[in-house]
């Protein structure tokens, strides 16, 4: 079947920039307004053309560089000439972002579906179907048309005259969200319809992300510290109703249409709509079939069924429609449900599913995680799109790679991970892994070194993902604890341009920045700004621990700070000083000089001391009242944070840790205490302090207090 109506020979001479355009145009200032408004209609025609052909059609007829160089011309001549117009391809880019959007009524009512994956409620709605068509007299055969069940979003799509007036969203089926900027950023979708369309027309159809599109951008999105999006569904909720439609443009979005809700022209039949609409530039889906039968249709459904995983978009589900337009008109709708369709729903997809990417996420220490980005699958009535594969060899040991269909579970009922290979779709023998795990960092380029089976970018805090989680960390509880410096935060001022170097760069932040950014007011910027100026002395040990440094928490931050009493003693000690410091073993100094002898990193910490920073000298000297012994605390003391009460320990010489072992001298217990440390005490014989009071009388005990 002809799915497209060709250009007209009439067409292709009038415009010398459909086929073989030249692209040396004479400069723009040269022109007279007159040239460049007949120059700029025809590149506007031609362009629309050009967007048809390759994204509805799929059958370009020139090349990426030279459709470029069109636009780029369309886009010089409107600048230059203040030549705006409406429906312009150049509006694919974006126009001003909008506060909120309007709600619309729809043009007609954008109802449901019934839906079911049992074949007998095919069969039911047949019957009732043909048995209500019976009753108002309208005898005989019932022809349907049976269309996949795209999973995306929903939107009625409005043109007069030709042009697109209106986009909306579904909404609540009478009224939707008016999302026109947005819909105009989306390439497939005409701001101009082609040949001889209706005067009216109103069109719904199904915006969505293609899978390999989706996959693409989730892996740019993992690699570049982003969440990725749970699957193509969401991605293009979120997408559709974002208030800047330049964000919309950069996105991948796709639409079919597949029913027409209101015209100035009629259709007998839902399958000659079909064949109407590409006449007008509209894409539809050449997957839509018309049958004579249900059996034929359901026929259609289990076909559908089996070509699913070879489609690029979502699909989860047929839709069975009556094809006659006044069938359908006498059959009418509930008030939720058209009772002229059905969906006939495919079931989920279960564990088993197919690898179609593999991203390499880089995590603040700068270890690399390898990601496997899958087609969505429930797991345990969680819908699950990616999955961790840990490191090089974890990858190497399954043998996995990009293609494999494989079975996923969730390690404790909560972390997705591929469990085993159980098809092999890549090219080389089964069992081998073929995934090229990358000796240069994916975000920095930065080599990439391997620590056993772990992998790590070198490049430190000069690297992009690593820059963006290690101010996150900075700011965090763990760190020098800044109020308003979250993750949303800091990954604004990063869209902003902001922070673009290092985590020093916060400190170069003026009121005006922060004021012109969404969502700041005057007196929240000189909140942050009063927040960062009183980070500007931090105690060395808070200083250390923010710094992110593989194995150095808040604890070891203030042995290290304790031992050596100066952020350059710490960063000068060698490998057998640090060594020195209790609880710090060989693995850990090694991570601390590592860090240190990081050029990168030490143009940091001297970029952060540029901006006023300077970590105030540590009490060296100490008491040893302690010495020797080991705390573990659980629960909350009234007088004390579980961080004070650890470094009170600490100054007087003992050691504070996390877990009850057979190395633990005292378990102090306060309120609400764990359960599990408790019967770790009991079982190692440990002591237990039974509150705050029994605490100190410990402390007083040895001279500590």
């Amino acid at each position: 079947m002809a799915r497209y109506v060709g250009e007209m020979a009439s067409d292709l001479d009038d415009n010398p920039y459909f086929r073989d355009p030249p692209t040396d145009f004479e400069p723009v200032e040269d022109l007279s307004e007159a040239r460049a408004r007949e120059q700029a209609e025809q590149l506007r025609e031609a362009v629309r053309r050009h967007d048809r052909r390759y994204y509805v059609e799929g059958d370009p007829v020139i090349a990426d560089r030279t459709y470029d160089a069109l636009f780029a011309r369309l886009e010089a001549l409107e600048d230059e000439f203040a030549l705006d117009a409406e429906d312009s391809p150049t509006r694919r880019v974006g126009g001003e972002p909008v506060e909120s959007f309007d709600a619309v009524e729809h043009v007609a009512p954008m109802l449901s579906i019934d839906q079911s994956g049992d074949a007998e409620d095919v069969y039911e709605f047949d019957e009732r179907v043909r048995g209500d068509l019976r009753a108002s007299g309208h005898a005989g055969e019932v022809d349907y048309v049976c269309e996949p069940k795209f999973d995306g979003i929903s939107i009625e799509v409005v043109y007069e005259e030709g042009s697109l007036v209106r986009a909306a969203t579904r909404g609540d089926g009478r009224e939707g969200d008016d999302v026109t900027e947005n819909v105009r950023t989306i390439r497939s979708i005409p701001q101009r319809l082609a040949g001889d369309p209706p005067e009216f027309l109103a069109v719904r159809g199904e915006v969505f992300m293609p899978r390999d599109a989706f996959q693409a951008y989730n892996r740019e999105r993992v690699e570049s510290g982003d969440d990725p999006f749970a699957n193509p569904r969401n991605a293009t909720a979120g997408t559709i109703r974002q208030h800047d439609p330049s964000v919309v443009a950069d996105r991948p979005l796709d639409c079919f249409f597949f029913e027409v809700l209101d015209s100035s022209d009629g259709w007998a039949t839902r399958w000659a709509e079909d064949q109407a609409l590409p006449e007008f530039g509209l894409k539809v889906n050449e997957h839509t079939e018309r049958v004579d039968s249900i059996e034929d249709a359901i026929e259609y459904r289990d076909a559908m069924l089996e070509r699913r995983d070879d489609l690029n978009y979502e699909i989860d589900g047929v839709v069975i429609k009556v094809d006659d337009a006044e069938k359908r008109e006498e059959l009418g709708s509930t008030a939720r449900h058209y009772r002229w369709a059905f969906a006939y729903k495919f079931p989920a997809r279960t564990e088993v599913t197919t690898i179609r990417e593999i991203a390499v996420q880089v995590g603040r220490t700068g270890r690399l995680t390898p990601v496997a980005l899958l087609d969505p699958v429930d797991v345990g009535g969680v819908t699950v799109s990616r999955a961790s594969l840990h490191n090089p060899d974890e990858i190497a040991d399954l043998g996995v790679d990009i293609g494999d269909k494989v079975r996923i579970e969730r390690a404790g009922d909560v972390i997705p991970q591929v469990a085993e290979v159980v098809e092999d779709g890549s090219d080389g023998e089964d069992g081998d892994a073929h995934f090229a795990f990358p000796d240069r960092c994916p975000v920095c380029d930065s080599p990439v070194e391997r620590d056993g089976p772990m992998a790590y970018c070198t490049g430190g805090l000069a690297c992009d993902a690593q820059l963006r989680e290690s101010v996150v960390y900075y700011g965090s509880d763990d760190g020098l604890d800044i109020e308003g410096l979250g993750e949303r935060t800091v990954r604004q001022f990063l869209d902003a341009g902001l922070i673009t170097d290092s985590v020093a760069d916060l400190y170069e932040i003026d009121a005006d920045e922060l004021v012109d950014l969404e969502g700041w007011g005057e007196r929240s910027a000189e909140k942050l700004l009063a927040e960062l100026e009183a980070t500007k002395e931090p105690p060395l040990d808070d200083f250390l621990a923010a710094l992110g440094i593989p194995h150095v928490g808040a604890a070891t931050a203030r042995q290290l700070a304790r031992e050596f009493g100066s952020l350059d003693a710490v960063m000068a000690a060698d490998a057998e000083e640090l060594e020195d410091v209790p609880d710090v073993g060989p693995v850990v100094a090694e991570q601390i000089r590592d860090f240190f002898d990081s050029e990168a990193n030490r143009a940091v910490v001297a970029d952060l001391r540029d901006h006023g920073v300077e970590p105030q000298d540590a009490d060296v000297e100490g008491g040893d009242e302690l010495e020797g012994l080991t705390f573990v605390f659980t629960g909350s003391l009234p007088n004390y944070t579980r961080s004070e009460a650890q470094e009170l320990v600490e100054d007087h010489g003992g050691s504070a840790t996390g877990s009850v072992s057979g190395n633990t001298d005292y378990l102090v217990a306060g309120e609400n205490p764990g359960q599990t440390k408790r019967d770790d005490a009991d079982a190692e014989g440990v002591p237990q302090l039974d509150g705050e009071e029994e605490f100190e009388e410990l402390l007083e005990d040895r001279g500590a207090l």
